[in-house]
Formats: C-alpha cells, structure tokens, sequence
C-alpha cells in the first residue's frame, strides 16, 4: 500500500521562495489584464451607452472570443507575440476580461436615472462633470461586481499559461503532474484560491468605500 502523503510539508518550507515568485508573477498575469481590461471598458461602455445601436455587435465579438479555448488562443499568437512571454497570456486574458467588464459598464451607465441626469444638467454641470460626479459614481456597484468575477475568472484562467510556459502558479501542477507528485498541486491550489480570495475581499473593500450607498441599500432589501 502507497503511504505517500498527499502534503509533504518539508517540501513547503524548503520553497516558499520559489512559490512567493510564482504566486506574484501569477498575480501579475491575471491581474494586469483585469486593469487593462476596466480601462479599455470603461470608454467603450459610455460609447455604448450614448450610441446603444453599437452595444449588441461589440458584446457579440467579444462573447465569440469569450468563448474561444484559451490554450487555441495562446497557440495563434505564437507566432507574433513569442514563446514563454507574458504577452502571450495576457492578450486573451484582457480580451476575457473586457468581454466581462464590457456589459456591466453599460448596465452600470444605464442604471442612472433620466431625471437624475437632467438635475444634474439643470444645476450648470456639464457632459464631463456630470459623468465624473454623478453617472460613474452610479456605476461603481456594478463595475465591481464584473470587476470580481473578471478577476477570479483571469487568476484561473492564468494558470493554463504554464502549457506554454508562463503561467505562474500553473507550473506547480504540471510539475506535480509529470512527477506524480502531489505536493506542489495541492499547494497550487491553495495558493490559486488565496489569491482569489485576497482579490475579491480587496474588491469588496473598495466597492464599500466607494459606493457605501449601495452596501446599505442591499442591507436594506434583506
């Protein structure tokens, strides 16, 4: 009978430098992209929402490439961006993340009441005031919420990156795989969930103090 543990934690210790590395350069990969992804939905949302005819073909691209396997995608740029690099990994991943980000800023924007906006044309602000003071601000609950799920989404899909070979906390399981050796797995694993989890609590952290309204607003319905 194999009495091999599933966790040897000797081995843990002896590399908390090594998976301190993996573990930022893995939150460098699937979170880099998110940011890049927020900045580039953020002025493709407000087009979105000032022209809607424009929304259903831009979610419709980005859905397609949503759907599209990420180890095809990594294998297509190749060619143009380079083995083992960190372009290659994060094109798509923004791309992900955009397909994310994009509905929910519009949904965000759109949620802004009529009244609302011609209140805060009536009192002198203008086009870009009010989008700073009144319609961003409105979206922010919603922002974060594709924000989390974005996030979350990017640090798994991060990991399929190692097959290529970047992909942070993704060597760890192709290393415990080829070795039939369970130890790095499980602490990828563990890693992979921490971080997600670290990401999400900073996220609704943020939500909390940037739009504290909605936090009592939803602790009111309950």
């Amino acid at each position: 009978m194999d009495d091999e543990p599933i966790v040897r934690w000797y081995w843990i210790g002896d590399h908390l430098g090594y998976l301190g590395g993996l573990l930022a350069d893995h939150a460098v990969l699937a979170l880099l992209p998110v940011l890049i992804g927020l900045l580039l939905a953020v002025p493709l949302g407000l087009a979105c929402a000032r022209f809607p005819r424009l929304y259903q073909p831009l979610a419709t691209v980005f859905n397609v490439v949503y759907a599209l396997p990420a180890v095809a995608v990594f294998v297509l740029l190749i060619p143009y961006t380079g083995l083992a690099t960190q372009a290659t990994v994060m094109i798509p991943l923004t791309f992900y993340a955009l397909a994310v980000l994009l509905p929910t800023t519009v949904d965000g924007l759109r949620a802004v009441p009529e009244p609302v906006r011609q209140a805060a044309t009536a009192m002198g602000y203008g086009p870009w005031h009010r989008l700073t003071a009144v319609e961003l601000p409105a979206a922010v609950p919603y922002l974060v919420a594709g924000l989390r799920v974005a996030a979350v989404s990017s640090i798994s899909l991060a990991s399929v990156g190692a097959l290529i070979g970047r992909g942070g906390l993704g060597y760890l399981f192709m290393d415990g795989f080829q070795r039939t050796f369970t130890t790095p797995i499980v602490a990828g694993i563990a890693l992979t969930a921490a971080l997600a989890l670290a990401v999400d609590l900073l996220l609704l952290g943020a939500r909390r103090l940037l739009a504290p309204w909605a936090v009592r607003e939803k602790g009111a319905v309950r």
